[in-house]
């Protein structure tokens, strides 16, 4: 490569998480004068409204590539979206493939890069939850495996790389991208009629997100934790955008009633600046998502994790987060304390500034160029 030459880097995005990540890089690659960025959308988000407005709100440019892979089990979205990047790369001839999150599409599309011979960036490396039970740490544990740069959101990510004995000269913290679109987008989101339009008041509710095949894939498990989040609708009305896994579960389990009462409302999933503002809005947020953790911790609203464990420890640590598994006593006493201090807390974890897509464009300039 010349001095002067561009660097052409595909970057990948599949799944609504990725939107988030994917926004701010957009920005700041098309801002550089050394980076050619090209946009490949694999289509495993298979909802094209939801899509179309994830895109519209956060200004992602149109994808120059759609592979349009749709939905499928792990095995099947894996090998298609691999037998449907390769002609892509094969094609662009890319100095590198970006990759950002641990869903599907992004280790498919760092093997494809990897035996192609391009070189991969892998963004929010090094997160572990320690749980090879959850599909998405099988992802993370790979794509940081054949990764030529590892770009890390949080101190956590540095620790698990250096013991896995991963070369530090890969590895490099730069912030958290999640946290750019946040800070790009909570006037905005302030300004979203969302509250009005489901009928709560701002402190007076509490949020929900449920979708993993751990919480909602078992009957019991679904219904233990349906019947405590509904003692709870006595204090306070439970907004829970209903993911579409979770909702196919409650009917095939006959628990659909358990969310029909006075004390739930359920729209369908939201756009993101609707979410930012009932996030920033609820008195707690009850959740199994990533994202969500890190979020809520920058919000300083109170969320409390429905899992046996986090790849984001920088929440705990900034004690926004509490992690209480499926445990109801936890989860009531979780609750109860957030209940006593509605008062919001922000933290703010080092460089989670709104700036880590300038961070990440610098150091990709500085490492390929």
């Amino acid at each position: 490569m010349t001095a002067n030459a561009k660097i052409k880097i595909i970057n990948i995005v599949g799944a609504r998480p990725n939107f988030m990540k994917i926004a701010p890089l957009m920005r700041a690659f098309a801002a550089s004068e050394r980076i050619e960025p090209l946009l490949v959308h694999t289509g495993q988000h298979y909802d094209e409204r939801m899509s179309d407005l994830f895109f519209k709100q956060l200004n992602i440019p149109e994808p120059d590539i759609n592979l349009g892979v749709g939905s499928g089990s792990h095995a099947v979205q894996t090998a298609e979206v691999m037998k449907r990047f390769e002609p892509v790369v094969l094609e662009h001839k890319p100095d590198a493939v970006l990759v950002v999150g641990d869903v599907n599409s992004t280790i498919a599309c760092a093997l494809v890069a990897k035996k192609l011979g391009a070189k991969v960036i892998h963004v929010e490396a090094g997160l572990r939850s320690f749980d090879r039970s959850m599909p998405e740490e099988i992802n993370r544990v790979l794509t940081d495996a054949i990764s030529d740069l590892l770009l890390v959101s949080e101190q956590s990510g540095l620790d698990n790389l250096k013991r896995e004995g991963v070369d530090d000269g890969k590895v490099f913290l730069v912030g958290n991208v999640m946290i750019d679109t946040l800070e790009a987008n909570r006037q905005r989101a302030a300004e979203s009629d969302v509250l009005e339009r489901l009928g709560v008041a701002a402190g007076e509710f509490g949020l929900v997100t449920m979708h993993r095949p751990a919480n909602v894939d078992d009957p019991e498990i679904l219904k233990t934790l349906l019947d405590v989040l509904n003692e709870f609708t006595d204090r306070v009305k439970l907004v829970w955008p209903v993911h579409p896994r979770s909702q196919k579960n409650m009917e095939r389990f006959g628990l659909a009633e358990k969310v029909a009462g006075d004390g739930w409302i359920t729209p369908e999933p939201l756009a993101y600046l609707d979410f930012l503002k009932l996030m920033d809005s609820a008195a707690v947020c009850l959740t199994d998502s990533g994202g969500i953790q890190e979020e809520t911790t920058i919000l300083g609203t109170p969320c409390i994790t429905l899992r046996e464990n986090t790849e984001r420890p920088a929440t705990i640590d900034a004690g926004t987060n509490v992690i209480v598994g499926r445990d109801p006593a936890k989860i009531r006493a979780a609750f109860e304390k957030a209940m006593a201090n509605k008062a919001h807390t922000p933290a703010r974890p080092p460089l989670w500034d709104g700036a880590a897509a300038e961070r990440i464009a610098e150091l990709l300039v500085e490492q390929l160029g």
